[in-house]
């Protein structure tokens, strides 16, 4: 398949976006559009749409490449399992308090809480870790296109980056959540089908009957799902479901770009039969991405495809590009591209909408200023967008500039532990509902808890005997802020 075939089937996808944009943003531009789609979103759609939001691009061509690592395998479907529960808490515990209280931002609960202070810090652990968190996904999957697609024309990294936001911004700064909603379910329509069909087209390849892809699969040395044997490796079950479980009541449920999905329901019935549907469509979704990995591991094997290298290394993100866009027919590399482009876009769009969300009503007060001219709001909405479209773009640049793929690692493991913070806070207010925090001491409870949990996970291999803290971190975490917090709790109830 052709650079130039890969483009312009990009540039036919990205013309589908625009005319929904379009087509929505005619009459709904207001901030109530923007913010929560009018609390009219249909529960369905809202499912569909938030499985693209969850599968970012990273995951599409990480997943899958990570199964021929042999500690790894099929174990990440641990870590969904544990995912899986930690849906339904979010459903049935924090829904019901966002709904009840009203929430566009669903930070505002700590100001009602514990004051300003706690829930300005609250905030910009989230805008900090979803602008760096969502800057390495996309950076991610932008060198793959650079790769296979912008080196062939000359066109420069930078230019690639700026337009894919530019298009991303392109169709959001009208109408935000009402048009995501949207679009993000037929991006998701597209990550699913290219899946499945990938899984068809390989099975083709290797002229093998579904059954006979399924038993190969699970014959294969690539599919062991549970590991028991040692605590201390990081695959082991009980560290990837526990952590799977905090991970997602965290990142999920006190992350506002999901929560903002749930929030733009009719109501919470409606919003708990969303997280109940897209938790098990996610469940099953991701068991089919494993086995892309595991069928692509077998038809390297078969043709003697060496894995692809970056900087003279070999590089397992580019195996599944490498295999579905100069190793299989027309169809399939199509397949591949559209899957790619829409797990990447329908993470990122919906990313950008909720950081921009968070600063117009944690920082700006939107919200509350029923006095503001709506027009001159609206304005200024669109400038916070532009300016965090801006911010996504220069921390790209700054990890190109690193080009070192452990030291980005890094800074986004770094970025992950904001919402360690955040699960000490939320969780501190639901347990002791009476309880005061001095504020002022809020922001360094919330600093120093992810760095000791830096020092712990850096330091742990040696002291005890050999663990690897995972996914559990999280956990850790917000245990570490839950306790700070209690220290510095207010002798006024």
């Amino acid at each position: 398949m052709t650079a130039g075939t890969i483009l312009l089937l990009i540039g036919i996808y990205f013309s589908a976006l625009f005319l929904i944009s379009y087509y929505i943003g005619r009459k709904n531009q207001d901030n109530q559009t923007f913010f929560k789609a009018n609390s009219s979103s249909k529960w369905y759609l809202v499912a569909v749409g938030m499985i693209g939001t969850a599968l970012s691009g990273v995951t599409f061509i990480s997943v899958p490449g990570s199964v021929g690592k042999p500690e790894v395998q099929f174990s990440y479907f641990q870590f969904i399992m544990g995912n899986a529960v930690g849906y339904l808490a979010v459903a049935l515990i924090l829904l019901p308090l966002y709904y009840r209280l009203q929430l566009t931002s669903i930070y505002t609960y700590i100001e009602q809480r514990f004051g300003t202070i706690p829930y300005k810090t609250a905030a910009s652990l989230f805008l900090l870790g979803r602008t760096i968190g969502s800057s390495f996904r996309l950076y991610l999957v932008v060198i793959v296109l650079q790769r296979y697609v912008f080196d062939a024309f000359g066109v420069p990294f930078w230019t690639t980056v700026l337009l894919s936001l530019f298009l991303i911004f392109a169709y959001t700064y009208k109408s935000g959540l009402k048009t995501i909603i949207i679009t993000d379910t037929l991006q998701t329509l597209f990550l699913i089908s290219s899946v499945i069909l990938t899984l068809v087209f390989i099975g083709q390849k290797l002229d093998w009957s579904p059954v006979q892809v399924f038993e190969g699969i699970k014959k294969s040395s690539y599919s062991q799902v549970f590991f028991w044997e040692d605590f201390h490796k990081g695959h082991y079950f009980w560290k990837q479901f526990i952590g799977g479980f905090f991970v997602t009541l965290s990142m999920v449920g006190l992350d506002q770009d999901l929560m903002q999905k749930n929030l733009s329901c009719k109501n919470l019935k409606e919003a708990q039969k969303n997280m109940f549907t897209f938790t098990g469509i996610i469940v099953v979704i991701n068991l089919f991405f494993l086995s892309v990995g595991a069928l692509l591991y077998i038809f390297k094997d078969q043709y003697n495809i060496p894995m692809p290298e970056a900087n003279g290394q070999p590089h397992t993100d580019y195996l599944f590009p490498e295999i579905a866009l100069h190793h299989m027919s027309l169809i399939p590399a199509v397949t591949f591209i559209l899957g790619l482009t829409a797990a990447t876009f329908a993470t990122t769009d919906s990313a950008l909408t909720a950081l921009t969300t968070s600063f117009c009503i944690d920082f700006l007060g939107m919200d509350k200023k029923t006095d503001t001219d709506e027009k001159q709001q609206i304005r200024l909405r669109h400038r916070v967008h532009i300016a965090f479209s801006l911010a996504l773009f220069a921390v790209i640049m700054v990890f190109n500039a690193i080009n070192d793929r452990s030291v980005i690692s890094v800074i986004f493991q770094v970025a992950s532990y904001t919402y360690g913070p955040l699960l000490g806070l939320f969780s501190f207010g639901l347990i002791f509902k009476t309880l005061k925090l001095k504020e002022k001491a809020v922001p360094v409870v919330c600093v120093l808890a992810p760095i000791c949990c830096w020092i712990l996970q850096k330091t742990a291999p040696g002291w005890s005997g050999g663990y690897v803290f995972d996914n559990e971190l999280v956990f850790i975490n917000g245990l570490f802020t839950f306790v700070g917090l209690w220290l510095v709790r207010s002798p006024k109830v």
